[in-house]
Parts: structure tokens; C-alpha cells; sequence
């Protein structure tokens, strides 16, 4: 018997073993790869059909006698082409064969008298209808055929992603002696948790996925191998939580009279009850002695970065640091000057006009000039910074902290773990509170199953007086002259003093330039007045969340389009670039220039997607909209309406039909991010999903769909959490460990450790 992790080649034959090597990111090459490797939809060959009724094109199943075989050679290639003709006393059909060699066996086993039942798709070739390389059932008389007829006829055949080197009939064929051979050991499932659930066996179900004998059975499979892949992730994450609760972290509890309150009062707005009730959360969990570990999501412009920085004070208070890492310098700035703004007196520690006990906000990144950051490594090392805010440049090795108590992470899916790790690494005593902040909704299901280990908390209230952004699709292929109007429309909101976004997929224009933002890259295209983008060539391109989408066309790029509009529609208006490549001094000149009104158009690419805030940016043209996700186009029109002026935001395709278009319609109708990240859920792989809780490889998950199998995790969520606090070392459950072992190996079990 051959184990799970045994190779292939002994199993299915060194020649397969090969092929079968080609399949998948990264091949299969064990026993388990391959029973694992599971059917992407099944067919069934169809009812018995008389060969008088057949049409081409038909996937029939038809009962016949054999009648005649012969065998030729090729003429341009070596091989025999052996050709069988049935016939069921009414019509003929031919059964055609191709072979590298002889087909005695074939021929032997297709004897002139004998009764079949042949499967497969009819074609016609020199006028004759054949079924090419068909499954074939062969019987010794008409009888015997009959008693299996329907029952061949009724099979479901499972057909799995091929490729050029195997075909989905050798799969099955390697699957089926895989099957034979394999010893698949004890169920990794504890059996009282199948009996609560009603599960089959891990046999029985693998089994039955590769070759089902009827839906039900099926059915049956496929919700016992769910739950092979949801609860062996949902018993890590349940260790994990029991893990960290070990963990001992310096209590950082609120102080009265301190900083926190002095910045309560001289707030100019007032906080919405949900930023109050997700203050009060954070502040209790700062109090503990164990680390805080919680992740703050909401709607774009909820107001997560208040929160953060009222727990930031609290923090200060009780004489430790606090670090805000953003994954962008723009950001990074960005938060540096909005918090140094809003603290006022607060910030400005040993200056004239500073606050009794106030602090310093520090900003570290890469491209500071030397004095600049020496200063800023001086603060926080000392702790005269009690909030430092800065990218990656906070993790190197000569970066120091005096306390650190609180790291807050914007955007956690832009940070590496071994990067999280580096700045954890940096607290003296004990291990540092953690709040993670997301403007990305996240579904439920997807926080318990990517966060499963964080406390969520949801902001989902708008602050008072925010304005509402208003969303249409602007169909630039078919209407040209909606394009015309929305480039009237970006110079009304200039002459009436507000300030627009245009966004483009990719940066460079040349048709040769890499792009390293979205897209990729081409030549330049038209968008000015009587030429729509593209409209010579057909088609939308790949869009973000359509695996496998055909590209018809380039990507429109920032330096292009800025000429362009320069030259054309927005000539009169003052339009600025901004993307990822320039230099870091040029890209924070162009925002302070933006954000003090001294441009009307910035013509950028997502670089602005996440914080950047611009209460005068009232317009937003979103260029390939096409090309983006749902989160990232619910991000992105998140720029505008940020202050009391409405917002407007036009979403520029050429996509007529498809789920492309559709996913456009759908941002355009709703402003609801937590409803467009579950459609968002629905249109990604679930391995882009799950890939920050997989060490950055692609997902385990191959049956579980998040977005439909929320109550089978849930369930899962709560049985692994009863057997760790039953069985913290799974001592009694041996298979499971097993399993769990082979899915979590070192390198997985250090980023767990870390993560």
C-alpha cells in the first residue's frame, strides 16, 4: 500500500508521474497531491441514443455491436489508427482510435460480434460520424450489455483541470490506481465530531469525490472534505488564541488628566458612537496584561485613524511609545501631518506654544535626508517621539525605541510577516499591544477564517456631516459622448474651486515599461473628445477578480493620459502627476500642492488608494475601471466626499457585458462596502483571499467557498475551540496532528508563531 506522502512515479507509472507533475501552481508529485487534486465539474455521458438520431457536437452514450475493425498506419507520423464500426441494426458509427504503436490489445479487446456500450462526443470526418477515442464497455453478448446499460449510461464523470501535457481521462485514470493503492491511514477527523455532523469517512469520501456513484453521493463527499479543510485551520487559529493568551504585555491603562483627554476636549467635531464604543474596547484591552491583538475594520471615511490615535495617547500616557507603519510614503506622510495637525499643542513637546505634557510625533521613511532622520531615530530611541509613524524604515536593525507599547498597522495585507515580526522584536518588556486597521471590509466569514486569532471590531457609522459620493459608469466604447461630458464635467468643479482625481491602472506609456501598480503595460491610447479609449480594438482587458480573462487591449497609463488631457479637454486647468516611481521628495510636493489647492487635477494611479485625505476633492474619474477589484474601486472613490462637498465618481469602461461590467454596476449602485467586499469574496479565488494566513502561498482551501460556507466555519470555529481547551496538544488526537502537521510544515508553523 502507498502512503500519502509517497511519490507518484511507483504508483501511476514514472511516464504519468511526469505529466501529472506539469498540473497545478506547483505540480503534483505525492499520493496526497493527487487525491487531493479533485474534479473541477462532472458530466454524465447522456441517455442511450439510437445512432439514427445522432447530431454532431452531442456528448452521447449509445449501445451497439460491433460490426468490423481494422487497423492502418499514419500517413505523416509513426502509430496506427485503429477504427471499429457498431452498429445497433438501424445506423452505423465509427469509434476511432489513435496509437503510437500496435493496438493489438485494443483490437482484441473490439471483437467483431461483440456488444458495447461506447461514450463520447460525435464528430463528423470525411462524412462520417464518429466518436473519437470514446469510453468504451465491452460485454460478451447483448444481455449482459443491457443489465449495465443505464447504469453506464448515468455515471457522473468527473472531468479535471488539464493541461496540454494530460488530459482529464489520464488524470482519472492515475486517480484510479492512486485509489487502489492507497493506504489513507485513520480518519484525521475525531468521530464524535463526524456523528454530531453527520460525516461520512475520509475514505469513503475520497472516494466517492473522484468517482461518484449519484449527486447524493457526491453531495455527501464534498461536505465531508469542507470540513477537512475548515477545521484543521480552525484548530491552528484556536492554538494560536490559546498561544498568545499566555503572553504577558505592560498594562497601558487610560490615565486621567493625561494627553487623551486634553485631545477629547479640544476636539472640533464629535465622535460618532461607534468610534466611542470601539474606544472603550481598545482602552480595556490596553489595560490587561496580556498583548491586545484586535483588528479595526469599517466603511472608507469611518474614521478608523481617530480611533488609533486615541488609543496611541492612552498609550503615551502611560509613558509608552506607539508606532503607526503605513505601507506607502505618501501615506506615511499623510498620517504624519493630518495627526501632527489635529494634535495641535499636543504634539509640540519642548517647542514654544506646546501643551503641558504634550509629545512629539516622529516620521521616519527611507528617503529622509540624513539630518532629518537622524533627528527622528534620536526621538523615538529616547522617547522624546511618542508616536512615530513611518513605512518599512521603522524595521531596520538601528531603529530603537525607549518603551514601545502599542504598534498600530494600516493596512495589514501590505506587510510581510518576518516585517510585522522585525517591529514586534523592537519592544523591551513583554510583547506590544497590536491593532490592525483595514479599510477594506472584510465578510465575516473571512475575518474568522484570515484573522481567526484577532478580536474584530466593525466602524460601519459615517461621521455627521459627511458627504455623499455619487457613482456612475461612464460605457466609454458605445457612448463617447459620456466621456466628453465627464471631461466638461472635471472642468465645471475646477471653475467652481474643487479639485478632481484621475486614476489610471499603470504608470509608464511607452509599450515597453513594466508596470508595478495595476495593469500592464502597452501603447498609448486616445481619451480625448470624438475617440473613445480603445475603441478600435475590441473588448475590455483583464479585470481585477476574472482569472482567465482574455487581454484585448493596454491598460491606459498615468503618463499618457496627463499628456493627453494636458493637450486636449483639460488644457485651461492646472494638472499635477502622482505615482509609486517618482521620487520621494516630488511625490510630497505634488500632494502638499494638491492637498493646499494649488492644482485642480491630479492624474495618479492607485498610490492614493488607501488614506490620502483632500476635503476639497470633490470629483473622481477612475480610467480602465475595468482593470480594478471592488475593494479597490470602493477604496479609491473613498477620496472624494471626504469633507461637506458631495462627491462624484465616474467609472470609465469599455466593458459592455461580462462579469466585468457587472462588477461595475454593482459599486455604481451601492456604498455599502460590507455588502461589495461579500461580492468582491465571491469574484476572487479564494486562494488571493486566504494568501496572508498561508505564508504568502497559495490557499489549501479547494472545496470550502467562504462566501457560501459561513455556518460550516462558524461550526468548525466552535468544535476546534471545545477540543483545545479539551486537548491543547491534540494528545489523544493522533491523525489529526497528523493532518495538521502535513498542512502547517516548519516554515508554515514559524509564520503562525510570528503572524
Amino acid at each position: 500500500m502507498a502512503r500519502l506522502t509517497d511519490r507518484l512515479g511507483p504508483v501511476v507509472g514514472e511516464r504519468a508521474a511526469r505529466r501529472l507533475a506539469t498540473l497545478g501552481p506547483s505540480g503534483l508529485h505525492t499520493v496526497g497531491d493527487l487525491l487531493t487534486y479533485f474534479p473541477r465539474r462532472y458530466e454524465t455521458r447522456g441517455q442511450l441514443t439510437d445512432l439514427a438520431s445522432l447530431r454532431e457536437g452531442e456528448h452521447v452514450t449509445v449501445q451497439a455491436r460491433i460490426a468490423s475493425v481494422s487497423v492502418r498506419p499514419m500517413r505523416h507520423r509513426p502509430g496506427t489508427i485503429l477504427e471499429a464500426v457498431v452498429t445497433d441494426g438501424r445506423g452505423t458509427l465509427t469509434l476511432t482510435f489513435f496509437g503510437k504503436g500496435g493496438q493489438s490489445w485494443r483490437e482484441h479487446r473490439l471483437a467483431p460480434g461483440r456488444h458495447g456500450l461506447f461514450a463520447g462526443q460525435v464528430s463528423t470526418f470525411r462524412g462520417k460520424r464518429q466518436l473519437a477515442h470514446p469510453e468504451c464497455a465491452v460485454f460478451d453478448s447483448a444481455d449482459a450489455g443491457a443489465a449495465r446499460a443505464q447504469e453506464f449510461a448515468s455515471e457522473l464523470i468527473p472531468i479535471y483541470p488539464a493541461n496540454g501535457q494530460i488530459s482529464s481521462w489520464q488524470i482519472a485514470d492515475a486517480v484510479r490506481l492512486a485509489l487502489a493503492a492507497a493506504d489513507l491511514g485513520d480518519d484525521p477527523l475525531p468521530a464524535d465530531l463526524r456523528e454530531r455532523h453527520g460525516l461520512c469517512g475520509y475514505a469513503q469520501a475520497l472516494h466517492a469525490i473522484h468517482r461518484p456513484a449519484d449527486d447524493k453521493d457526491l453531495r455527501r463527499a464534498v461536505r465531508r472534505l469542507k470540513w477537512d479543510e475548515a477545521f484543521p485551520l480552525q484548530v491552528v487559529l484556536a492554538q494560536r488564541r490559546r498561544l498568545s493568551a499566555g503572553y504577558v504585555a505592560l498594562p497601558r491603562p487610560r490615565v486621567s488628566g493625561g494627553l487623551l483627554d486634553a485631545f477629547d476636549r479640544g476636539l472640533p467635531f464629535e465622535l460618532t458612537a461607534g468610534q466611542r464604543a470601539a474606544g472603550e474596547v481598545i482602552a480595556a484591552d490596553l489595560a490587561r496584561d496580556h498583548p491586545m491583538h484586535r483588528l479595526l475594520q469599517g466603511e472608507v471615511g469611518s474614521g478608523k485613524t481617530i480611533v488609533a490615535l486615541r488609543a496611541m495617547l492612552q498609550v503615551v500616557d502611560a509613558a509608552g511609545q506607539a508606532v503607526l507603519l503605513a505601507p506607502t510614503e505618501v501615506l506615511a506622510q499623510q498620517h504624519h501631518r493630518s495627526l501632527t495637525q489635529i494634535l495641535g499643542p499636543l504634539a509640540m513637546a519642548g517647542q514654544l506654544g506646546g501643551a503641558d505634557h504634550a509629545t512629539r510625533v516622529a516620521l521616519l521613511t527611507g528617503s529622509q535626508a540624513s539630518a532629518a532622520r537622524r533627528r527622528a531615530l534620536l526621538e523615538a530611541a529616547s522617547g522624546e517621539a511618542g508616536i512615530v509613524i513611518g513605512t518599512h524604515a521603522l524595521l531596520q536593525e538601528q531603529v530603537r525605541f525607549a518603551d514601545l507599547g502599542l504598534i498600530v498597522i494600516d493596512e495589514q495585507h501590505r506587510f510581510g510577516v518576518e516585517q510585522r515580526e522585525a517591529l514586534r522584536a523592537k519592544a523591551a518588556d513583554g510583547r506590544p499591544h497590536v491593532l490592525v486597521m483595514t479599510a477594506t471590509p472584510i465578510p465575516r466569514t473571512v475575518a474568522m477564517t484570515v484573522f481567526g486569532d484577532l478580536e474584530v471590531t466593525e466602524l460601519s457609522e459615517l461621521p455627521a456631516g459627511r458627504a455623499q459620493v455619487a457613482t456612475h459608469v461612464v460605457p466609454a466604447a458605445s457612448k463617447p459622448r459620456y466621456l466628453e461630458r465627464a471631461w466638461q464635467r472635471v472642468t465645471e468643479e475646477a471653475a467652481a474651486g474643487r479639485q478632481v482625481y484621475v486614476v489610471c491602472p499603470r504608470i509608464g506609456g511607452d509599450g515597453g515599461e513594466e508596470d508595478d501598480e495595476n495593469g500592464a503595460a502597452g501603447a498609448p491610447r486616445p481619451v480625448g473628445p470624438g475617440s473613445a479609449p480603445g475603441a478600435d480594438d475590441g473588448g475590455p482587458g483583464i479585470a481585477d477578480g476574472d482569472p482567465g480573462a482574455e487581454q484585448r487591449r493596454a491598460a491606459l497609463a498615468v503618463t499618457n493620459v496627463a499628456a493627453q488631457l494636458r493637450g486636449g479637454p483639460l488644457a485651461s486647468l492646472r494638472l499635477a502627476v502622482l505615482h509609486g516611481r517618482m521620487p520621494p521628495e516630488e511625490k510630497d510636493r505634488v500632494m502638499l500642492a494638491f492637498a493646499a489647492g494649488e492644482v485642480d487635477v491630479l492624474v495618479t494611479t492607485t498610490v492614493i488608494e488607501v488614506g490620502v485625505d483632500v476635503p476639497n476633492a470633490s470629483m473622481m474619474v477612475i480610467m480602465d475601471a475595468d482593470r480594478f477589484g471592488v475593494s479597490q474601486l470602493h477604496q479609491l472613490r473613498g477620496r472624494v466626499g471626504r469633507g461637506r462637498l458631495p462627491g462624484l465618481c465616474l467609472l470609465v469602461t469599455e466593458a459592455e457585458t461580462g462579469p466585468a461590467r457587472e462588477r461595475l454596476e454593482a459599486v455604481a449602485a451601492t456604498t455599502d462596502g460590507f455588502a461589495l467586499a461579500r461580492l468582491d469574496l465571491e469574484q476572487r479565488r479564494e486562494g488571493d483571499v486566504l494568501g496572508s494566513a498561508q505564508a504568502g502561498r497559495r490557499s489549501s482551501l479547494k472545496l470550502l467557498t467562504l462566501a457560501r460556507d459561513e455556518d460550516l466555519i462558524e461550526a468548525a470555529r466552535l468544535e476546534a475551540a471545545e477540543l483545545i481547551g479539551a486537548d491543547p496538544a491534540l494528545a489523544g488526537q493522533p491523525a489529526l496532528a497528523a493532518a495538521i502537521a502535513a498542512l502547517v510544515d516548519a516554515e508554515r508553523a514559524e509564520f503562525l508563531e510570528k503572524a
